[in-house]
């Protein structure tokens, strides 16, 4: 494929069919590099064989090895099955080769499949490198919504990057009063710093954040604008775009594109390693994390990644040494304090994690945070401290009326509580509004109806909630309740059984005395 960078020729090898079943076995273990160079061993034997190239080429990936990646992107190609973002890599690698005709050809590919939007600020771009006038060809480029997202951003890039910078000053005030990104915000910062409108760059940059602060130092330090910066960023913006929505493999194509056109970029590896973890691969990770020195503007970022991607290899410890190091340090920012106390709350250190929750309250942004007031509610409802958990709470919904979690977790607590029953259904009632297939929501509500004695009414609504999350000890004990005050005493005692098979803690012991005994009946 003449899109892709071709190694040195291979000799044939003798096929062994159990190089691939080898591969396979690394692959699951998590041995990356070993996989990446099983595969490599198994396409040579079988240079034809789609399904060993397309293991190759996501694995080839996986460990930055792009000469394989290439190999097998040209077996997939050759055989009509390779992904479409084959061609992004394509364009990358032709771009970083210096092969503009195969970088238009890579753009081309881009433009006919699922990737369309991001062609016409890539052609832009190329077109810039040819000293033509990349803003008016962007200007007169079609495209849809989601291309004009891109060639808006991109426009405002070659306006710098043609030092046309009263235009691009005016364009990045408009860019930034829609969507304030801090992505966009470094990129135009960077380009204003390498046509050497520092100080336009430093007003970007202004503030005393340490990633700005290392970021004004580093102003006017790399090279001329060109192709391969616009289509980094391009790529890294659609990473971050898509970052935690299960497409794992599509965000390593795009960060690995992205640092092969500029190795220094180290948000490109936090959003790498991001992606890595989340698809299994924790030691990779954490070599990526490890690739952002101690100078780099995002190492603080780096540190929190490398938390993230300890707390899912199942290295709790370490992970809560360095989320407390952070969050407890001179520089500790309101998201630190909040990751502290998710692995506090995952430890059962409720008190503790309730104090990390209302230090990230008292820290920059997040007075006004609803997700922290609710954590910080939680945490405090679960280390028994109610009368505290209740104010937390409701400040919570106050700033997040229409945040079905803060809603439904005041609502729920004070109807077990017997508190404010009237109040609590209201809330339930928005939050049910809001997700009405959530099944912990219509559970809560339908309680509330038990509670205020509207047992039919709950009825329909707990059996419902059965069904949505059949495993649910809670809401198949609510139904068994709900079963035993209409009479029905045969199906209350089949759903606390159910109840039983998940039940923790206290809960056990209250369903055994309720298949025992049944309910007492209530006083009139």
């Amino acid at each position: 494929m003449a899109l892709l960078l071709v190694g040195a020729p291979l000799a044939h090898a003798a096929p062994d069919p159990t190089a691939y079943v080898r591969a396979r076995a690394a692959d699951a273990e998590g041995a990356a590099q070993a996989a990446a160079a099983g595969y490599a061993e198994a396409l040579a034997a079988a240079p034809d064989d789609a399904v060993i190239a397309l293991r190759a080429y996501r694995q080839a990936l996986a460990v930055g090895d792009y000469v394989l990646a290439s190999r097998a992107g040209a077996v997939l190609v050759k055989a009509g099955v390779a992904p479409p973002d084959a061609a992004v890599l394509a364009f990358a690698i032709a771009l970083k080769s210096r092969d503009a005709v195969g970088a238009r050809r890579a753009a081309d590919l881009l433009a006919k499949g699922p990737f369309d939007f991001l062609a016409p600020s890539l052609r832009a771009w190329l077109a810039f490198d040819r000293s033509e006038d990349a803003v008016a060809l962007l200007d007169s480029a079609p495209g849809d919504a989601l291309a004009r997202r891109y060639t808006q951003r991109h426009r405002m890039l070659l306006l710098i990057a043609s030092k046309r910078t009263h235009e691009a000053m005016a364009a990045i005030a408009s860019e930034l009063a829609v969507s304030d990104s801090e992505d966009a915000r470094i990129d135009a910062a960077t380009l204003l710093g390498e046509t050497g409108a520092r100080d336009s760059a430093r007003q970007l940059l202004a503030g005393d954040r340490p990633e700005y602060e290392r970021l004004r130092k580093q102003l006017g330090k790399r090279d001329k604008p060109d192709a391969a910066f616009g289509a980094s960023r391009m790529f890294l913006e659609l990473a971050v775009e898509i970052a935690g929505e299960d497409m794992e493999s599509l965000s390593v194509v795009l960060t690995r594109a992205a640092l092969l056109l500029d190795p220094r970029d180290d948000r490109a590896r936090l959003f790498l390693a991001e992606a890595l973890s989340r698809g299994g691969s924790h030691d990779l990770a954490l070599g990526v994390l490890a690739e952002v020195g101690k100078d780099s503007p995002f190492v603080r970022g780096a540190a929190a990644g490398r938390v993230a991607v300890l707390r899912r290899a199942g290295r709790t410890d370490e992970a809560l040494a360095l989320a407390g190091t952070l969050a407890t340090g001179a520089q500790a920012t309101s998201a630190d304090s909040e990751t502290w106390g998710d692995l506090l709350v995952d430890q059962g250190r409720f008190d503790l994690a309730a104090a990390a929750y209302g230090a990230a309250i008292a820290r920059d942004g997040g007075q006004d945070n609803w997700l922290l007031h609710y954590l910080h509610g939680r945490a405090l409802d679960r280390a028994g401290r109610w009368s505290e958990a209740l104010p937390a709470l409701q400040r919570a919904v106050a700033l997040g009326p229409d945040q079905a979690p803060a809603l439904k977790y005041l609502g729920y607590a004070q109807v077990a509580r017997g508190e404010n029953i009237a109040e609590a259904q209201k809330l339930l009632e928005r939050a049910r509004a809001l997700k009405p297939d959530d099944a912990e929501i219509a559970d809560s509500l339908a309680w509330a109806w038990y509670q205020s004695g509207d047992v039919a009414k709950a009825l329909p609504l707990l059996e419902r909630a059965v069904q949505g999350d059949p495993a649910a000890a809670r809401a198949n004990e609510h139904l068994g309740d709900a079963y035993w005050r209409l009479g029905r005493h045969y199906e209350a005692r089949y759903a606390w059984r159910a109840a039983a098979l998940t039940a923790e803690n206290d809960a056990t012991a209250r369903l055994d005395a309720k298949l025992a005994h049944g309910l007492k009946p209530r006083p009139n």
